[in-house]
């Protein structure tokens, strides 16, 4: 597929007749024409084929199986009863549960009641989807609404599906009728750890169905291979290919240049996608994220924006500091995947819906979780604040922009090293190209000239606000710290190398107001950090009762450490008041006793020369009485601090005691 042909001809076309009221929906969706995926698939599908089914994000996957599904259930000779299920419809996540639900009940609520037209009075109306997800019922619950409802389609997350199939509904839903079995985003929900989970309802599902496999990544993993083996037979694999003219974005202006000669390069991303990065200092992101923001507001009066980062603490924090940075009157969305479900769903619906427009501009924050097969209509531009820890997210993350046959806009930014990353994409089949940093004004800045006063300017900002309430302290050093865990995890580690990342820059990007305990710091040169000057004791809360808690707490740990002191302090006396009067005077006794020989020690040693004169006079004949009497008490001395010596080496070696040694020789 190249870019001028980014669709297959219209849905007449298809050897199948679609039903009508199923024509009429995909006209009311604004598909006039099927795009490539769709017209390889669906015949397929409807010809009792199993497909294995690798296209780029945006391609319309999700209708190439929701057509079949329907069709065939359609076409079924005896309609189902209210215990079977017809299709089932495995995603890794809720949102893109929650997602293909939407667009199964789009077509479902659509569909002519008994009565309304002559070809389908004699049919009674199909009932609609069932969403199996952890945030709306249990697994009791799940199979009541089941058989209240009699729903033919049933979609959710595999252990959910499980639990359904096997578990609670394992006596009471019956899947001998089974038509089409989907899993979609099939590597995710591998490589989430699903494996044995879908080898056990692949086994307890009919052999005699349609089963399919969905996703922009596939690879030929062992747990995919075995999983296709186990899961289909004799399957069809589609491939959908990306064919683009090779281009060029030129450094200055931003635009994208063809490059001469009509040159064909291969992509795993959409055609309309203009894929750029930005090389930049780690002081500098959070600066340059708001001006690429700026820029496309203005320049390309783009007005939907989504931003990742790494970890769930950098959404939460970011999600609270940003707004000083953004253009005016811009909307900022927290989507990461420690929120509730309940909170994630919410705020995915309100970004979507939500009246974005240059003036009012529209930015979902957001990890991985928004990353795969969410359809939000209208995405202008992506931007990886950070680069994605498993590489094949990258491809899913820039395809939520440029769908359907839209152009898009995505950036990310890199530090240091990070550049070695293109290379590593351009063998993906991931082509970027370079954009220039922007000056404080928004022009380009081809040299990357230093700008330490803009980014000294951003890192005041974020202190302030960070000293309004010392939560937001305890958010930033959270989202940091998990930031540089996260990093030290990267699949690429040959790039993403801890020991080349800018620690400082990272905390001065975050606005941090002291650098926090932690290993990977130790060894990292502190030049141009400063502290910021602030009294600990009365850092508050601005929530009065967390605030009151940590007082509490603070003097707790006061006390605690008064009385340690006090306690060590009086084990010391005690200890000294409680030594014998007997064993005092005994010490100090030995001890005035060990120094009385070293001092002999010291004059035996001076008298050395006296010795040699002994010597002299012995030859000689002459008298040496005297002498002889004093070296002989000097070399008693010695023999003594000799010993002395030989059981203070025993004493290290821990051959005798200190006790035996004191109890010999006293204690100095």
């Amino acid at each position: 597929m190249s870019a001028s042909n980014a669709y297959a001809g219209p849905w007449s076309s298809l050897p199948t007749t679609l039903t009508p009221w199923i024509m009429d929906v995909i006209n009311s969706m604004g598909y006039a024409q099927m795009t490539p995926v769709q017209a390889s698939t669906i015949p397929l599908f409807m010809k009792h084929k199993d497909v294995v089914v690798e296209a780029v994000t945006g391609s319309g996957k999700t209708l190439a199986f929701v057509i079949p599904v329907l069709e065939k259930l359609i076409r079924r000779e005896r309609k189902l009863r209210d215990n079977e299920v017809g299709a089932l419809i495995i995603s890794p996540t809720r949102e893109l549960a929650s997602q293909i639900h939407s667009v199964f009940s789009l077509f479902l609520s659509s569909q002519p009641q008994p009565g309304e037209d002559e070809a389908s009075s004699s049919r009674p109306a199909y009932p609609p989807p069932l969403l199996l997800v952890s945030s709306d019922s249990s697994p009791a619950e799940d199979v009541r609404r089941f058989l209240s409802t009699g729903a033919d389609v049933v979609i959710g997350t595999p252990g959910r599906i499980e639990e359904f199939l096997l578990g609670k509904g394992g006596d009471t839903v019956s899947v001998k009728e089974l038509e089409i079995l989907v899993l979609d985003e099939a590597d995710r929900l591998l490589d989430l750890g699903f494996h044995s989970t879908l080898t056990r309802i692949l086994s307890h599902l009919p052999k005699q169905r349609r089963t399919g496999l969905f996703s922009a990544t596939m690879t030929d993993a062992d747990a995919l291979s075995e999983l296709v083996r186990a899961g289909l037979r004799n399957p069809a694999r589609i491939v959908v290919k990306v064919q683009s003219k090779k281009s060029r974005v030129d450094k200055t202006s931003g635009e994208k240049r063809s490059v001469r000669g009509e040159v064909l390069e291969e992509r795993r991303i959409p055609a309309n996608l203009y894929n750029m990065y930005m090389s930049c200092r780690s002081s500098e992101k959070l600066v340059q994220l708001s001006r690429i923001i700026r820029h496309e507001v203005s320049q390309h009066q783009s007005s939907r924006f989504i931003v990742y980062f790494s970890t769930c603490a950098c959404v939460d924090y970011f999600y609270r500091v940003l707004s000083a940075f953004m253009p005016p009157n811009t909307t900022l969305y927290s989507l990461h995947g420690h929120l509730p479900p309940a909170a994630r769903e919410r705020t995915l619906n309100n970004f979507k819906s939500s009246p974005a427009t240059p003036l009012n501009p529209s930015v979902l924050l957001a990890t991985d979780v928004a990353a795969r097969g969410l359809d939000i209509p209208d995405v202008d531009v992506v931007l990886q604040f950070d680069p994605p820890a498993d590489t094949k997210a990258f491809s899913h993350r820039c395809g939520r922009t440029a769908r359907a046959g839209r152009s898009g806009r995505a950036w990310v930014l890199l530090v240091g090293r990070e550049q070695d990353y293109i290379d590593f994409l351009a063998v993906r089949k991931i082509p970027l190209v370079e954009h220039g940093r922007f000056d404080p004004d928004g022009t380009v800045d081809p040299n990357g000239e230093d700008e330490d006063a803009e980014v000294i300017s951003a890192q005041a900002k974020i202190r302030q606000l960070l000293l309004t309430d010392r939560s937001l302290h305890d958010k930033a050093v959270k989202a940091y710290v998990s930031f540089v865990r996260a990093y030290t995890k990267h699949e690429a580690s040959y790039i993403f190398r801890i020991r080349d990342l800018d620690l400082v820059g990272t905390a001065k990007c975050f606005g941090l107001l002291r650098l926090p305990r932690m290993p990977e710091l130790d060894q990292v040169p502190r030049d141009g950090w400063r502290d910021a000057e602030i009294d600990w004791n009365s850092y508050s809360y601005a929530d009065k009762q967390r605030e009151a808690k940590r007082l509490v707490e603070s003097e707790r740990q006061k006390v605690s450490v008064e009385n340690m002191e006090k306690r060590k302090q009086e084990r010391a006396e005690k200890k000294k008041a409680n030594a014998a009067w007997s064993n005092k005077v005994t010490k100090k006794d030995e001890k005035l006793k060990r120094k009385e020989r070293k001092g002999k020690k010291r004059e035996w040693l001076k008298e050395t020369q006296a010795g040699k004169a002994l010597g002299d006079k012995r030859q000689r004949g002459e008298g040496v009485e005297g002498v002889e009497s004093e070296a002989g008490a000097g070399e008693d001395d010695w023999e003594e601090l000799a010993r002395e010596e030989r059981m203070a080496k025993k004493v290290k070696k821990g051959l005798v005691s200190q006790d035996t040694f004191d109890g010999v020789f006293g204690e100095l």
